[in-house]
């Protein structure tokens, strides 16, 4: 049974001060939770249903060190930040990425001020799918672990190194080519696909700021063969990754 400091305690987890103050997220639902065991994700606690405990036994057993619970439906429902609970929440320490790593001979994502946590997560997600192990947020976007930021992921967060840094200075010392989306720049169809670099994306209605877009050595765009008057974020980014990555 679940004590009120352990409930109040996970419920302050779904606001990002207590986040930063703890050091821990929530990843909440079957999926997401078993992408973090198997990926050997470090785990603080783990709440779940007895079904879900007795169907992933083999997997638990290689959670050593993590406090699993066994918990009531009601008692999920308390912890949850889902409007309909699912079986299983974990409590995990928010990975210590104080610095970039290098990116000769990597591809990378940077994000300047993303706001929503949906194309935050997918955009981690999409990450995940070509092979992208880092991505640089500025200050200014949303927190990478937000509880509807990591649920976008699907676990995808599991396997992505996030690191918060100021761009400008990210992009002007990284040592490889820097690929602005926007409006205005050359076709992508021009490009060769890429080994290395830095794919940058701007915010959902402002783009990217004069400053950083003067710092990229490529300005890319999508054409637009009808009338619309922008992409999604999330969509604009799985774009340009299928583009310039898929050779």
């Amino acid at each position: 049974m679940l004590s009120k400091a352990q409930i109040k305690y996970i419920q302050s987890l779904q606001q990002k001060k207590y986040r930063q103050k703890s050091g821990h997220f929530i990843a909440e639902g079957d999926k997401i939770v078993q992408e973090m065991l198997q990926a050997g994700q470090a785990m603080e606690s783990l709440y779940a249903l007895e079904p879900w405990l007795l169907k992933h036994r083999d997997l638990l057993e290689r959670a050593r060190g993590v406090d699993v619970q066994q918990v009531s439906e009601e008692e999920l429902s308390r912890i949850s930040t889902l409007t309909t609970p699912n079986q299983a929440l974990a409590v995990l320490p928010i990975p210590g990425h104080a610095q970039p790593a290098a990116f000769k001979g990597h591809v990378a994502l940077a994000l300047e001020d993303i706001q929503d946590p949906g194309n935050m997560g997918t955009i981690i997600r999409i990450a995940d799918w070509f092979g992208i192990a880092q991505i640089i947020c500025s200050p200014g976007c949303v927190d990478a672990y937000n509880p509807k930021t990591v649920q976008a992921t699907m676990g995808s967060i599991a396997r992505v190194k996030i690191v918060e840094a100021a761009l400008a200075e990210v992009l002007e010392t990284a040592g490889v080519a820097s690929y602005a989306a926007t409006l205005h720049g050359r076709n992508i169809g021009d490009f060769a696909p890429i080994t290395e670099g830095i794919i940058v994306i701007g915010n959902e209605s402002k783009g990217l700021q004069p400053a950083t877009m003067e710092r990229c050595t490529e300005k890319v765009t999508i054409p637009r063969l009808g009338f619309a008057e922008s992409l999604n974020a999330a969509v604009a980014t799985g774009i340009i990754c299928g583009r310039l990555l898929i050779r």
